[in-house]
């Protein structure tokens, strides 16, 4: 996807230049039902310009911004499953268990 000067990509994230706002908080908010004129409420940083600007990218680029939405989405499930479970609900009482009658 060929970004416009007012976007930025840093390590996968497209991100409004100067901000750190991104694409897919604008978009997210935008399918909500926001206005442009509410997401300046969100997002008091960004000028109803910017904003106006960014809508526009969305919808003339929606296949290929769907596509880098759901591929995020797709990468944090994956970083999620990869991450080590913490100890469950009955360990941690087995714990507090082991150091309450231990004293401490």
């Amino acid at each position: 996807m060929i970004l416009p000067e007012f976007l930025a990509q840093s390590d996968g994230y497209i991100h409004l230049v100067g901000h750190r706002v991104g694409l897919q908080d604008i978009v997210h908010y935008y399918n909500e039902g926001c206005s442009a004129e509410e997401l300046c409420e969100v997002f008091p940083t960004l000028s109803l310009a910017l904003i106006h600007k960014t809508l526009a990218f969305y919808l003339e680029n929606i296949d290929e911004v769907h596509r880098y939405l759901a591929m995020n989405v797709a990468e944090s499930e994956a970083q999620r499953a990869a991450m080590p479970r913490g100890p469950d609900r009955a360990e941690l009482r087995r714990r507090l268990a082991v150091k309450q009658a231990a004293g401490v």
